[in-house]
Parts: structure tokens; C-alpha cells; sequence
């Protein structure tokens, strides 16, 4: 070992010697950016992580820890019962199963629509096909809050063309159910459905047209091409697509508290956990609310329940979402 390690000092010194210097400035300049760069992706990564830490050490405190300041990190009392009682409160096992059930749904409907139309505007030429783009690009713009009034009331007093209330006198009440978020999923309209739309036609104008010329040689139609040839390529950004539609949708409460009505999810359950914690502590005779801190901590002890599916589904989608991140920004 040290035999190798003294050919390569030699080696290097006479490298350095031949090139008259330059090969131990060019050494230098490279292991200094190096350590520069490792520096401040650790900073980096330190900044996004550093909250999470927090939350995490917070979860398995007791609350006398939180007035402690000798204690920053870890904590002096270790318990569980944090978990325990997040878990009575939001009945976690049950708003678990209710958020996997639509959250999967809603995201595969998203997904489906969104490479349909995606293809179609990557691969197809039809009237006004620059203006349908635009509203595509408005769709991502606008924000949900400023259509709420109408989605409300459209909803609220469903009906096509008049025929419901033409046969029964009356309109059609689809909220508290989950068919409005269902309609508005297959129609891109959902949450993020534009952007989805925008990836995966970034996506297929990468994709060489030779491709699907040579399918249609080989006797291939449109619908066959799409489902036998691109629609198997795209399995990366359809991939990555799915699992941005999952954690928005496993994280929204704007549509979910519009649509859905009381089903119990994660993330209508979460923002009320402070209320759920009073409620508990006054039936439980204490006859005081919860300290700001304490919630605080019960807040940051449902978040990481809340989070550890996701990063379950990541570490399984991993190696597919890595690679559409790359492939994308490449064609892009």
C-alpha cells in the first residue's frame, strides 16, 4: 500500500515538473471548489433538513422539555405518548385509509387526463390549438381561490344542458361526495392539472417522431401507437407525475374541504388538531387549553405521521422519479 502511495507521489511530482507547475495549480483549483461545493451543499441540505429535525425531536418530548433551554435537540424525558394521543385525536388508522383511497384515485385520474392531453398537444395540430395551450398555461397561473365562488355553485346546482331539471325540476347536489373532485380530475381541471399537462408535453416533443413513423409503417393507428409505443417511454415523467399528484393531493384541504365534506383525511384532521387537543384536555377535567408550545408540539407530531407514507412511496418510486427529473431536463 504504501509502495502505490509513494508511485503516485512520484508521479505526480514529475507531472508537475514537466508541466512547469500547472498540474499542482490545476490540483489545488479542483480539490478547493470541491471542498467549496461540499461545504455548501451541506449548508444546503442542512437548511431543509433542519426544520424536519426539529419536529422529529419535538415529537418525542414531554412538555416540561419544550421550557428547558439546556435542552436544544435531543430530548431529556424520551416518550411516545405524543403519538399515541395524535393518534386518538385525528383517529389516525382511519383518516389514513380514507387519504390513501382518494389521494390514489384523484392522482390516477389526474395522471391518465393529463398524458392523453399531453400527447395530444405535443403530437397533433388542431383549430385554436396555441389558445387551448395558453388556457393550459392559465390553469397553472391562476390560482384555486379565485374560481372557488363559481366551482361552488356550479356544484352545488349541477346539471347539463338543462336535462335534470328539465325531467325532475331541480338540479343535482354533488357536494359531500367525491364525484365533483372526480369530474374535475378527468378533465385536468383538478389541483396542478395544468402543470402535469405542461410536463408531459415537454416530455413527448423530446420524444423522436421516427418512433411513431415507424409504427405506422408497421400498420400501427394513432390510439395504437400512443398505448403500445409512447405511452410505455413515458413511464418516468408519468411516474414522477403520479407522485406529485399524490402529496399535493395528500396535502390539500382547499378542494378536499370543498368536495369532500366530512370525511375524515390527514390533512383536514391536522389543521384542526389544536381544537381536537382543547376538546380532549376539557374532557379530560383540566378545565385549561393547551399552551401555544404544546400545540405546537402535537402539530409537529402529526406532520411527521402524516409524512412518513410519503417517504415510504418515494423510497419505492425512488429510482423512476430520479430518472424523469434527469431525462426531462435534458429534452426540455
Amino acid at each position: 500500500m504504501n509502495k502505490r502511495i509513494k508511485e503516485k507521489w512520484k508521479l505526480a511530482i514529475y507531472r508537475n515538473k514537466k508541466s512547469e507547475g500547472y498540474y499542482l495549480k490545476k490540483t489545488i483549483t479542483r480539490k478547493t471548489y470541491n471542498f467549496l461545493r461540499a461545504i455548501l451543499l451541506f449548508g444546503l441540505c442542512f437548511l431543509i433538513i433542519q426544520p424536519l429535525l426539529n419536529k422529529i425531536s419535538m415529537s418525542f418530548m414531554l412538555e416540561k422539555d419544550l421550557y428547558d433551554p439546556t435542552i436544544i435537540v435531543v430530548p431529556r424525558n424520551f416518550t411516545t405518548d405524543n403519538y399515541k394521543l395524535v393518534s386518538s385525536l385525528i383517529d389516525y388508522w382511519k383518516s389514513l385509509r380514507n387519504s390513501l383511497f382518494y389521494s390514489l384515485i384523484i392522482s390516477i385520474l389526474q395522471v391518465a387526463s393529463a398524458t392523453v392531453i399531453g400527447y395530444g398537444f405535443a403530437r397533433f395540430n388542431f383549430p385554436l390549438k396555441k389558445f387551448w395551450f395558453a388556457c393550459v398555461v392559465l390553469v397553472i397561473i391562476v390560482p384555486p381561490q379565485t374560481i372557488l365562488s363559481s366551482l361552488y355553485l356550479n356544484f352545488r346546482f349541477f346539471d347539463v344542458f338543462g336535462i335534470a331539471e328539465f325531467f325532475t325540476g331541480k338540479t343535482i347536489n354533488l357536494l359531500n361526495s367525491p364525484l365533483p373532485y372526480m369530474f374535475m380530475s378527468l378533465t385536468s381541471m383538478g389541483l396542478k392539472g395544468g402543470l402535469y399537462i405542461f410536463l408531459i408535453r415537454q416530455y413527448y416533443r423530446g420524444v423522436p417522431k421516427e418512433l411513431e413513423e415507424a409504427a405506422y409503417v408497421d400498420g400501427c393507428g394513432n390510439f395504437s401507437t400512443f398505448i403500445k409505443i409512447m405511452l410505455p417511454d413515458a413511464k418516468p415523467i408519468i411516474t414522477s407525475c403520479f407522485l406529485f399528484a399524490f402529496v399535493w393531493q395528500w396535502t390539500d384541504s382547499f378542494y378536499s374541504t370543498m368536495f369532500l365534506g366530512k370525511i375524515s383525511l390527514l390533512s383536514r384532521r391536522l389543521t384542526a388538531i389544536t381544537q381536537l387537543l382543547a376538546e380532549y384536555m376539557t374532557g379530560i377535567g383540566t378545565g385549561s387549553r393547551p399552551s401555544v408550545a404544546y400545540g405546537q408540539m402535537m402539530i409537529s407530531t402529526g406532520m411527521i405521521m402524516a409524512i412518513i407514507p410519503l417517504l415510504l412511496i418515494y423510497l419505492v418510486a425512488q429510482r423512476t422519479f430520479v430518472e424523469s427529473l434527469s431525462q426531462t431536463g435534458i429534452k426540455m
